[in-house]
């Protein structure tokens, strides 16, 4: 009877959870990338990247993005498309809310969301960084599942699992002591630091070996001095006009560039069609 009865249960009681749906994919052979991002507006960018990777053969693409960052993709315009067409884009195989940690409301052996997509991912890139998230990961906070992923990170770079993040915000925010202050702990404490290139200065992409886990690529015409995030020598770059309307320095590395090492990191190629043209 209990047999018969499962057989006969609703599709949706037999459906995988979201966690054991990425635990199901973790020895698919494929390049995992897992793309995030927080609450900025450089958000509207994601769309681009995942769509500029979607002729990558043999990758898996797995979108996470907060509550805040979803608000910039709700169909508003061109370049803000819905979050469930996000889902349909090549590559993506599921886009996860904080919603999906608990859905459906965990039992005891039941795969746990944040764990899983740790283990499935390669390389975890945000784009955007903002300030409040920036805040969180520096100070240990996991209140979302995006800061849940980055707390249960394997930091041993023997395992070859990185993080990389393009901070994006207002530009007294990026000014700001402690932002410098955060951001030496990600490059010093933690990581490398990656000079972002931007379209036409003549600037290069860092493509070189990187052997820590966390990386960061840095706003765009942010100069790489020593040290890096010198705020007197900040404000002697070159600044563009930001969503807000203010001009200075904050936006996020240009999502080209943010493609182009998302390359350079996977060792991806790219597809016959694209090497033919």
């Amino acid at each position: 009877m209990a047999a018969a009865s499962q057989i006969n249960a609703p599709a949706a009681l037999t459906k995988l959870s979201p966690a054991a749906e990425v635990a199901s994919t973790l020895n698919d052979g494929k390049t995992h990338l897992l793309l995030a991002a927080s609450g900025s507006v450089a958000t509207i960018k994601l769309p681009l990247i995942a769509a500029a990777l979607g002729n990558v053969p043999n990758l898996s693409i797995r979108i996470l993005l907060t509550d805040n960052a979803a608000r910039f993709l709700a169909g508003q315009s061109a370049e803000q498309p819905p979050v469930a067409q996000l889902a349909a884009m090549p590559h993506v195989a599921s886009v996860h809310r904080d919603a999906d940690e608990w859905s459906p409301p965990w039992v005891r052996d039941a795969h746990i969301l944040h764990i899983e997509l740790r283990r499935w991912a390669d390389l975890l890139v945000i784009a955007p960084m903002s300030a409040n998230l920036l805040a969180k990961v520096t100070n240990g906070f996991c209140d979302s599942l995006l800061t849940s992923v980055i707390r249960a990170w394997d930091t041993d770079p023997a395992a070859g699992k990185r993080i990389l993040v393009a901070p994006s915000m207002n530009t007294l925010m990026w000014t700001h002591p402690l932002t410098a202050r955060q951001l030496t702990t990600l490059r010093d404490a933690w990581g490398t630091a990656t000079a972002a290139a931007t379209a036409g200065d003549g600037a290069t992409i860092n493509s070189a070996s990187v052997t820590s886990w966390f990386e960061v690529l840095l706003p765009q015409r942010c100069v790489n001095h020593s040290p890096l995030f010198d705020l007197s020598t900040a404000k002697q770059n070159h600044s563009k006009a930001l969503a807000c309307g203010d001009v200075g320095q904050g936006a996020m590395a240009d999502w080209r560039d943010i493609v182009q090492i998302i390359r350079d990191r996977l060792s991806l190629s790219s597809s016959k069609k694209e090497n033919s043209t």
